[in-house]
């Protein structure tokens, strides 16, 4: 669970990323959960774009999201989403902590 400041701190290095997620009109697939899962894996942080579509709703696209990789939501702004996961293996974070404070 994240905290407000670790929160505010992800959104502020997620506004200089670009969308690298795409979720256009098939909506959730097999292949976008494997892609944000394997991005969470390479970059902690990713940004996703859910394409403009009346049958999808963002905030569900990304609780769905979300819950099926192990990530939390850092932000969603008009149909843009952040997510966070923290590394599974162990391994140390690519995020520079030690900015935040």
């Amino acid at each position: 669970m994240l905290t407000n400041k670790q929160r505010n701190f992800l959104r502020a290095i997620g506004n200089k990323i670009e969308p690298i997620l795409i979720i256009g009109k098939n909506g959730i697939t097999a292949n976008v959960i494997n892609q944000l899962d394997e991005a969470l894996s390479a970059r902690e942080l990713v940004k996703g774009r859910v394409l403009p579509n009346p049958d999808l709703e963002v905030k569900v696209v990304a609780a769905e999201l979300a819950a099926k990789t192990g990530a939390e939501i850092v932000q969603t702004i008009g149909r843009n989403i952040l997510f966070y996961r923290a590394p599974r293996d162990g391994s140390p974070s690519k995020i520079d902590w030690e900015r935040m404070c």
